[in-house]
């Protein structure tokens, strides 16, 4: 197949994306700073290496990066509501009724102390603990794509503590600290409340193993399948509570089966997983299930996930929503990679989410035009009778 770029890809490329800007342009009241905006967006879209104020400057044929930088930090729009009109838009290009939303967060390494929110924490970006600002994000999955809809900085408590610090960085005075899974119960809320299309949740343990999180979720009427460590204590009936990874050892051989979590950079994700219901109270019609993946090359390499959801839902389609969450993390690499989603260089709050709903708005684009998700699972496998309070399914 030809990669050359004809004129009429070109002309089709920008309708394109002529038609997503026309949806966001009323939020830049003026001329100069929607042009600015304009501009922008396409840098972003463009093959600059570093997507910084200079290098978009550059592409956008300016002498200097200050009408770039002046539409980051000083002209008046709102991200908020350029926010919600990506979030529509990916509705109305990806949306389906089996979408999946995904929480997770990601790192920005920074030097200095002066961005908003930085800090040495733990990055799980990096693996380690660096000098960074971490966002809390919000993705949206379907079989037709996926995209970043929602996005919020995490600040923590130490800069919150230091006012004159904030004000430096323009972070608002009616700012208050708040957990990490806190801001995703917030985003998600924002999310259905705008009706986004979607019967699943899914994120990792450091959101999966907050019991607010999950209740939050389960109010809402959401199904879920969300990572929790191997030390969550599991009800198991009347014979009280086990660990997550005691309650695993107990899983008959039978009870495994090698499944796909979806396809990968190298082809189906094979683990053998086993599911157990357990004996929780559930709203009615409802089930709740511990779902465990086994790597297949390290048998005692194990993963943990709490279910929730329809009481008919297959073992395979708890796998198939685990495996959603990978979605996520392609995104933070495909967003970095091609929009620039890290190579900001601003210090203020409100740059931050300025640039990076920017950034999630071009990526939006091409995952509106480029991308999509592998098939869905389609096997099943039948539930055991129940033998004890957990149910293992064979």
């Amino acid at each position: 197949m030809s990669s050359v770029v004809t004129a009429e890809d070109l002309q089709v490329w920008m309708a394109g994306l002529d038609d997503l800007f026309a949806r966001v342009a009323g939020r830049f009241g003026r001329v100069e700073p929607r042009q600015r905006a304009r501009a922008y967006l396409i840098g972003l879209l463009a093959p600059v290496e570093r997507k910084n104020g200079w290098q978009l400057a550059e592409a956008a044929g300016d002498d200097g990066p200050e009408g770039m930088q002046r539409l980051l930090n000083s002209y008046a729009w709102d991200a908020d509501a350029v926010r919600d009109d990506l979030r529509a838009y990916v509705v109305e290009k990806l949306g389906d009724a089996d979408g999946v939303l995904i929480v997770d967060e990601t790192g920005f390494v920074k030097k200095g102390d002066r961005s908003a929110g930085v800090q040495r924490q733990y990055s799980g970006t990096a693996g380690r603990i660096e000098n960074c600002q971490l966002g809390v994000f919000v993705a949206y999955a379907s079989p037709r794509g996926r995209a970043l809809i929602d996005r919020e900085l995490y600040l923590p408590k130490s800069w919150l503590a230091d006012r004159e610090r904030c004000t430096r960085a323009a972070i608002p005075d009616a700012a208050a600290f708040a957990t990490k899974p806190a801001i995703a119960r917030v985003m998600l809320e924002r999310a259905l409340a705008a009706g986004v299309p979607a019967r699943w949740i899914t994120a990792d343990e450091a959101y999966g193993g907050d019991y607010k999180f999950r209740s939050s979720c389960e109010r809402h009427g959401m199904g879920y399948v969300v990572a929790v460590p191997c030390s969550q204590s599991v009800g198991v009936g009347p014979g009280g509570n086990l660990r997550a990874d005691h309650l695993a050892a107990d899983a008959p051989p039978e009870a495994w089966k090698r499944l796909s979590a979806g396809d990968g950079a190298k082809g189906a994700r094979l683990y053998d997983w086993a599911l157990a219901t357990l004996p929780w109270d559930v709203e009615p019609g409802f089930g709740r299930w511990l779902l465990i993946r086994r790597s297949i090359a390290k048998p005692d390499e194990l993963a943990f996930y709490f279910g929730y959801g329809p009481h008919n839902t297959t073992f395979a389609e708890l796998v198939r929503i685990a495996g959603a969450r990978w979605a996520i993390e392609e995104c933070f690499q495909q967003a970095k990679t091609e929009t620039g989603l890290d190579h900001y260089q601003v210090r203020r709050y409100d740059a931050w989410y300025r640039h990076i709903t920017l950034a999630m708005l071009a990526h939006a684009y091409l995952a509106a035009t480029t991308a999509g998700l592998p098939k869905a699972l389609t096997a099943s496998s039948p539930s055991a009778p129940a033998r004890s309070a957990v149910c293992w399914h064979t």
